[in-house]
């Protein structure tokens, strides 16, 4: 999903998969692997792909979730899954992590 959203990022801004990739500084083929979902980035790739496309990460990751749930993807919350039985259930806070997976 994520290759998804960074490729209609980059085709609504009518840019090539060359000139991206050069502007994040990573290669073409890893790029156009990365969009195709066949290559995971590193939170430093996908800063600097972010940044050449001009677009929060969090935006990016807005776009991931909102096309999960319209897919209708499990999400699966990680705190729930690891709570010991009877533990009582921990607030969670501005900071916090939320997993999504398709």
């Amino acid at each position: 999903m994520l290759g998804d959203v960074l490729r209609r990022t980059r085709q609504e801004q009518g840019r090539t998969l060359a000139d991206v990739a050069g502007d994040a500084t990573v290669s073409l083929p890893y790029l156009s692997e990365l969009e195709r979902g066949r290559k995971e980035a590193s939170s430093e790739v996908l800063a600097a792909i972010c940044d050449a496309l001009g677009v929060e990460l969090a935006d990016v990751l807005g776009a991931v979730r909102r096309d999960l749930v319209d897919h209708r993807a499990t999400v699966i919350r990680l705190d729930a899954v690891r709570r010991r039985p009877g533990a009582p259930e921990r607030r969670h806070g501005s900071g916090d992590v939320l997993l999504l997976a398709a």
